[in-house]
């Protein structure tokens, strides 16, 4: 009998077509390599750091499990840091949000000069945190400052000595804070205002709402994501704060501006206690997931749905 089976052509491969499929593959693979190895690689070897007896040098013939963390705290340094760390961030994302909400409504009203009003306020974003800490340090110190020079000017009984002052110096960082991201978050309320639909806005005019209700019952709670946003970008740069404290009090007087970012430096360069300076970055890591992840389930689970 004759053979009836056919044999199925082969698909000719384009070997273009194979180079363009795993071209974006070459280009991302060598920076995918470097993420996983200096960004993920580097929070599994502190996690490893954090429960061994590390000193100087990493050291992991000396298992301590969680001895570390009981030291960290119990250790007064720590708890300062986050005490500081709370009042910083409430004060810092309550502050900014506030005065980016009022600029965004200000220049959302089309006055003139808006082109030249908006980049005014996003200039201090431009700078580092470096910068501003030290032009901060040199204004409100009272030997060159603000005080020395309202008293130059006949203001002579005038005082300004908070960067000098344990309780008061962390408020200090504060305000610096605030003038360096107001206008960022001025920036993301601006184009939250921008994207609200102007025909909601036209039929609460006709139905007579006034403007403050307009913004207060129908602006401001669609931009809720942008709030969302706005923290969420606010929060996790308070919890890092570090250059910015370094550059104005370097965590004085005494330890009364120390944050967790400067408590594990000073721990983990500075006094030789590598294990817990390890143990506070993984504390400092797992504040910042407890914000983006649910940020992230929220986004990610709210589109799927």
């Amino acid at each position: 009998m004759a053979d009836l089976t056919t044999t199925a052509p082969r698909a000719v491969t384009n070997p273009r077509a194979t180079l363009q499929d795993l071209l974006p593959k070459i280009v991302l693979a060598p920076s995918f390599a470097l993420i996983l190895i200096f960004v993920y690689g580097f929070i599994v070897f502190t996690g490893f750091l954090s429960f061994s007896g590390s000193k100087l040098l990493p050291d992991f013939s000396t298992w301590v499990g969680l001895n570390n963390y009981v030291r960290l705290f119990n250790h007064p340094n720590w708890i300062t840091a986050l005490k500081n760390l709370a009042i910083f961030s409430v004060l810092y994302i309550v502050v900014c949000s506030f005065i980016g909400l009022a600029l965004a409504i200000f220049l959302d009203q089309k006055i003139r000069g808006e082109g030249f009003l908006r980049p005014i306020y996003l200039y201090p974003m431009a700078l580092s945190f470096i910068v501003t800490g030290v032009a901060w340090k040199w204004f409100l110190d009272p030997g060159i400052g603000l005080e020395h020079v309202m008293q130059s000017w006949g203001w002579e009984s005038f005082s300004f000595r908070w960067i000098k002052e344990g309780q008061m110096a962390i408020y200090t960082i504060v305000i610096a804070a605030v003038w360096q991201s107001s206008g960022f978050v001025m920036a993301m309320f601006l184009a939250g205002l921008r994207g609200v639909d102007n025909e909601i806005i036209k039929a609460a005019q006709i139905d007579g709402a006034s403007t403050l209700t307009i913004y207060r019952r129908i602006i401001i709670p669609l931009m809720r994501p942008v709030f969302l946003s706005a923290f969420v970008v606010l929060a996790h740069l308070a919890i890092k704060s570090y250059d910015l404290v370094v550059a104005m009090t370097d965590g004085g007087p005494g330890t009364a501006t120390w944050t967790p970012a400067l408590f594990m430096q000073k721990f983990t360069f500075g006094r030789n206690e590598m294990g817990m300076g390890a143990a506070s970055a993984i504390i400092m890591m797992m504040m910042i997931f407890a914000i983006i992840v649910p940020y992230l389930y929220s986004e990610l689970g709210g589109k799927k749905k």
